[in-house]
């Protein structure tokens, strides 16, 4: 499959929870909650991030309960922090990632099982020339399962870059 066709197919799984999904829009605040009750160790669940059966990503809640702070591949030289918050009525994150850009987006979709996000800027990128994180979608399977999509950009369009990640709780 080219990169166009798995691109276009990317961007119709964004849009589908959108045009569907308006009318069952969720609070900010109830979707906050939701990623508030992620904090803890998550396992790869697939080998999906590399990291199978091991701990790949930490949720931890923070700002006296006003943001949720993930990091992934801790301890290596590839950790990335991704912190999200709200913004009146909605929520955002910044993902701080590995290749030294920070890109902000914005939740577009909030459902009650899925946050879709949109780019909505960022910091140290110019999005029609460099490499970054520019979408994505966090599912919530369970409370103790959930599965995320992000989606790449590179010289201004969708890239090759397509990071899925299936986690479940790592058990007390």
């Amino acid at each position: 499959m080219n990169a166009f066709i798995r691109c276009a197919i990317a961007a119709i799984a964004l849009l589908v929870p959108v045009l569907v999904g308006a009318q069952a829009e969720q609070p900010a605040a109830t979707v906050f909650d939701k990623l508030k009750s992620m904090a803890g160790d998550w396992i790869d669940v697939d080998g999906s991030m590399g990291m199978k059966d091991k701990v790949a990503a930490s949720y931890r809640v923070t700002g006296g309960g006003n943001a949720v702070v993930e990091t992934l591949f801790g301890g290596t030289p590839m950790e990335m922090t991704t912190v999200y918050s709200r913004d009146g009525s909605h929520v955002v994150l910044t993902h701080y990632c590995a290749a030294g850009n920070q890109p902000r987006m914005r939740a577009v979709t909030t459902d009650g099982t899925s946050l879709v996000f949109e780019f909505d800027g960022g910091s140290n990128l110019d999005p029609a020339k460099d490499g970054h994180m520019h979408n994505g979608r966090i599912h919530f399977v369970s409370p103790g399962r959930m599965k995320a999509q992000w989606y790449g950009w590179d010289k201004g369009k969708p890239s090759a870059h397509m990071p899925a990640f299936n986690l479940a709780r790592k058990a007390a």
